[in-house]
């Protein structure tokens, strides 16, 4: 007792115990903490300062540079992708029997595909974003998704061009009066509007079902790890979440064969590619859903660890001297530590500060455990 009593004297001389935050520093989360606890799971951390967009964004962005780069390449390639013409398959009249339907419009239109796979996944990570203020976050789930609808769309339209294959509506979009012409090889001679004639041979793979795919898919893998849906409790509730995207990308593709407009096999095809895509740009920038930092992007841990090498030994960071470690002991899933929010920032400390790392070693906070357990 006697050993143990001098130590913690020893620490005190050195490190003094502020006194604890009073509840005004205290930051009630709604009357269901319980509730978030569900959703969220509790991963608590030391966070040495939040990375916001106005003390880290600008300096994410120019190590990305290059990303941002190929984006724009791949936007051009995909503009000349729409405007050339894809490959002219021979349509026989035999094969005019399975391209008969009717010339119908499209039940979700054209224009509505980016608002609902790439502006809702933004909208959903800038909520995010308010919650845990982290840029790399936020910045690596919009890269990873532009990339995975992006992709997605070149390789589409590259399969489109190549294949050529008809639409099951390509009789009234070849012959609008219904009187059908061949040549001497038993191929069409469409007497059609060239822009209606030229989208009908675009049926194989199914764009909107590989958008809705890439972009939804992308979303529904994010939420997995911030839910932590796979962390072995089992509450179903989260997969409800999680596949509810996948839900809306799915009723997109029927959309797509009940409105003639595609082959069954197209949609498939799209969700699968779509999908695929979306998994690999995903796993680019964070880590598997299952694990257990796969609520946050590979490069927010390495900013931690980078941060915890080039600190200095120090006092113990705790709850009670954590305004005065420069950092805050927060959970950084549910925002919770004994039933209430404990999240204090300081004004006065810089980036700079923040990212010196004021962390203390393993070794400093095992004996102020030791200590205050004693």
């Amino acid at each position: 007792m006697g050993l143990f009593s001098g130590f913690r004297q020893s620490v005190g001389r050195f490190c003094p115990v502020v006194p604890r935050m009073d509840w005004r520093n205290r930051i009630s989360f709604g009357s269901f903490p319980n509730l978030r606890v569900f959703f969220l799971g509790r991963t608590n951390e030391v966070v040495l300062g939040t990375h916001t967009i106005k003390s880290d964004g600008a300096r994410v962005a120019r190590d990305h540079l290059s990303d941002w780069l190929i984006l724009l390449l791949l936007v051009v390639i995909e503009i000349i992708l729409i405007v050339i013409h894809p490959f002219r398959r021979f349509v026989g009249k035999d094969m005019m029997e399975d391209l008969k339907y009717p010339l119908k419009e499209n039940t979700v239109p054209v224009w509505a595909v980016p608002m609902y796979a790439v502006l809702l996944p933004i909208v959903i990570f800038l909520i995010f974003y308010l919650r845990r203020r982290d840029v790399y976050d936020l910045h690596h789930s919009v890269l990873g998704l532009l990339f995975a609808v992006l992709i997605t769309a070149v390789l589409t339209d590259a399969i489109k061009d190549a294949v050529g294959r008809p639409r099951p509506d390509f009789f009234w979009r070849c012959f609008p009066d219904g009187i059908d012409k061949y040549d001497r090889w038993g191929n069409v001679i469409c007497h059609g509007k060239g822009s209606v004639i030229k989208e009908g041979h675009k049926s194989f793979p199914s764009g909107h079902t590989s958008w809705s795919f890439a972009g939804l898919g992308f979303l529904s893998v994010y939420l997995s790890g911030k839910l932590k849906a796979f962390d072995q409790r089992g509450h179903v509730a989260k997969l409800c979440i999680v596949f509810l995207p996948l839900l809306i990308a799915a009723l997109v593709g029927v959309s797509r064969v009940d409105d003639y407009w595609h082959h069954w096999q197209d949609v498939f095809a799209g969700g699968l590619l779509g999908l695929v895509v979306a998994v690999f740009c995903y796993l680019q920038f964070f880590p598997p859903p299952n694990r257990d930092n796969g609520w946050g992007p590979y490069a927010y841990f390495l900013a931690l660890e980078q941060a915890n090498m080039n600190s200095q030994p120090g006092c113990p960071v705790n709850e009670s001297n954590a305004p005065v470690a420069g950092g805050q002991v927060v959970d950084q899933q549910t925002g919770q530590r004994n039933g209430a929010s404990v999240e204090h920032h300081n004004p006065s400390l810089s980036v700079a500060d923040i990212e010196s790392g004021r962390r203390t070693n393993k070794a400093s906070m095992l004996g102020w455990v030791i200590v205050h357990l004693w």
